[in-house]
């Protein structure tokens, strides 16, 4: 009997064996910034030395990066084992400080799977349901694979431009199970991570890329989604013309006073595919992405709008592309899976592993990226085969609306 349960031992951990990868994370850029960590290595252009644990002043001189008013040249890399502080915030990896026009970029050297554990809880809340906590670990991992940057100094940044990244102090035993649950798996396209971008609220209706953006994307395609209701998926607002005028000008567009604004045609989802603006000057008509540029230019939530005069009633939040986050979680109360929520959204894409991505293993470890097997110290002889399944959805019926 004990043979056999160290028989299961083994092969589940083989089974579970996963691929990691280091990603670079600009936290922040800053003249300076303060940095607590525990006995550690510092590695630059001089060499490395050990050092004891402290707190630091890492600031940009002429050119350097100086530490504690000691320069420590063009760069240096603090290697901890049990991450670093800077400022309020703690996380796990080393960080890495960099000089560049006279500033420095604090930049966390972490492990994509650590990485996830400060993103999935800044972006879904703990109490949503475990299908959704899966779909979003699976996207942000996917989010991140497909931001990969080798010719830059970092491939993502912690704030809302990239995904937002909290680290340690955010993390929670739900969203850790969601991301070890579905380690190493990603939603693939043509063997390449899908443009994995997703939102709050789709106030109803998702929006296709190129009613957003301007670019067709064969996944990112309008979608009915009733179960988007979060307490704030209806709201209005009133327009101010010189508010409009202002985000007109930011698009090197003036026509003037601003005297009205209407949608001339609208998508399927509910947002302006082209707008007019009558001005004192002249009048203007704006495209899909004009029109997102100018909406949202103005603090609007959404764009999924209907006008009434200067009163704009809206619905959800977020650009409306790919994943609702609240609808998920309406599908997840109705009793989809992960599989069945990314399949719906992303239709015609696959749930790949690590692996499937192409070129994964050679081409990036040799752009600097290294790449290890995480799982409590245990790795199979040779990888497991890759694994690709088509993601599959269930359509609604009349009953659904």
């Amino acid at each position: 009997m004990r043979r056999v349960w160290m028989l299961l031992f083994l092969l589940l951990g083989a089974a579970h064996a996963q691929q990691d990868l280091l990603l670079r994370v600009l936290l922040t850029e800053a003249p300076a910034g303060s940095i607590q960590l525990g006995p550690h290595q510092r590695n630059s252009a001089f060499g490395s030395q050990d050092f004891g644990a402290g707190t630091l002043r890492v600031a940009a001189g002429a050119g350097e990066v100086l530490i504690d008013g000691q320069s420590a040249g063009p760069w240096v890399e603090f290697v901890t084992t049990d991450g670093f502080a800077l400022g309020e915030r703690s996380y796990r990896g080393n960080l890495l400080a960099v000089w560049q026009a006279g500033r420095v970029l604090f930049i966390n050297r972490v492990w994509l799977e650590d990485y996830l554990l400060g993103v999935v809880p800044s972006e879904v809340p703990a109490s949503f349901p475990e299908a959704v906590l899966q779909a979003q670990a699976i996207l942000a991992r996917t989010f991140a694979l497909y931001r990969l940057n080798p010719q830059g100094l970092y491939d993502l940044c912690a704030t809302e431009r990239c995904q937002v990244y909290l680290g340690r102090s955010v993390e929670t035993p739900r969203h850790t199970s969601a991301i070890y649950a579905t380690r190493s798996l990603i939603v693939s396209f043509n063997q390449k991570p899908i443009t994995a971008v997703y939102h709050s609220d789709s106030g109803g209706y998702t929006a296709a890329s190129a009613e957003v953006w301007g670019s067709s994307v064969p996944y990112l395609v309008s979608r009915p989604d009733p179960f988007a209701q979060s307490p704030s998926s209806t709201w209005s607002r009133t327009l101010s013309p010189a508010a409009i005028a202002r985000s007109l000008a930011s698009q090197g567009i003036q026509v003037g006073a601003v005297q009205a604004v209407a949608p001339l045609l609208v998508s399927e989802s509910g947002r302006p595919l082209r707008l007019r603006v009558v001005g004192s000057s002249r009048s203007v008509e704006l495209d899909g992405p004009q029109s997102t540029r100018l909406l949202r230019g103005l603090g609007l939530p959404s764009t999924r709008v209907r006008f009434d005069g200067w009163q704009v009633f809206g619905q959800g939040n977020g650009h409306g592309v790919g994943m609702s986050q609240w609808g998920a979680r309406g599908l997840a109360l109705q009793g989809w899976d992960f599989r069945q929520i990314l399949g719906y959204y992303y239709p015609g894409t696959f749930l790949s592993s690590f692996e499937v991505v192409a070129g994964l293993q050679d081409k990036l470890p040799r752009a600097g990226y290294p790449i290890s097997w995480a799982h409590a110290g245990l790795a199979p002889a040779k990888p497991a085969p890759a694994l690709v399944t088509r993601l599959f959805y269930t359509t609604f019926g009349p009953g659904w609306f």
